[in-house]
């Protein structure tokens, strides 16, 4: 049975200044919250309307009813976990390192992050204006990839500046990619969803990228963010 402090603890950390307060996020669903408990991830609690088959402290069987009331979800996945926000680790430079300038969209944030998992690599550095990594929307975008690709959030001009890596923006104006020879390690910066990527970062990149538009009309005034990082990406990659 859910108590009062538990469903108040549980509702609150949908937003970003209760996750910080608490040290917590959600994950929920039994296949997300699987991937957690097999990752170095460190369970809190775990609700749900069926046994689990872990640890008996850490569970809670609740009801339907229960779950709806703390679920973020509008049709609630049989359980809800509490697991601890872990450190970042230390970056790993010897790949290709992904930068986010400001994304805010948790969709899209969550597909960058599984395209990260899926190509491989290990490190996406996110500006301190990009949209939380454990906000539940985020978490449910990833579908369990949180749990193997490292986020750091940092001062980015102040990273950028002191990096000897080459750095890569992609911009509507910039060089074809497909005609690039493109580097293994490196940085690519992908902007926010409206404005781009900001003019201080601008100021450091050193090769400017872009998806060539192949249509007659070519009236299409960009691509969504997490479409170019595949695209992006996959060039690096390939």
């Amino acid at each position: 049975m859910l108590s009062k402090n538990q469903i108040k603890l549980v509702t609150s950390l949908k937003h970003k200044k209760f996750r910080q307060e608490h040290g917590l996020f959600v994950a929920e669903g039994i296949k997300t919250i699987k991937e957690f408990l097999n990752a170095p991830f460190e369970l809190v609690q775990l609700f749900s309307v069926k046994p689990f088959n872990i640890d008996a402290k850490f569970e809670t069987l609740i009801t339907d009813q229960e779950l709806k009331k703390i679920s973020f979800l509008k049709s609630p996945n049989q359980a809800l976990a509490l697991f601890k926000i872990p450190n970042s680790h230390t970056i790993d430079f010897n790949n290709l390192v992904v930068v986010l300038d400001a994304v805010r969209d948790p969709g899209n944030l969550g597909t960058i992050i599984r395209l990260c998992d899926w190509f491989g690599i290990p490190d996406l550095i996110c500006s301190e204006t990009t949209v939380d990594a454990y906000n539940p929307k985020v978490i449910q975008a990833t579908m369990g990839s949180l749990t193997r690709v490292n986020i750091t959030y940092l001062n980015l001009d102040a990273f950028l500046e002191k990096t000897s890596l080459p750095i890569f923006g992609a911009f509507m104006d910039g060089n074809n990619v497909y005609q690039e020879n493109l580097p293994e390690k490196g940085i690519l910066v992908l902007g926010n969803e409206a404005n781009g990527i900001s003019k201080s970062i601008e100021e450091k990149i050193n090769q400017r990228i872009a998806i060539p538009r192949f249509g007659t009309i070519q009236k299409t005034e960009s691509l969504n963010v997490a479409t170019a990082a595949a695209i992006l990406i996959s060039e690096f990659k390939r």
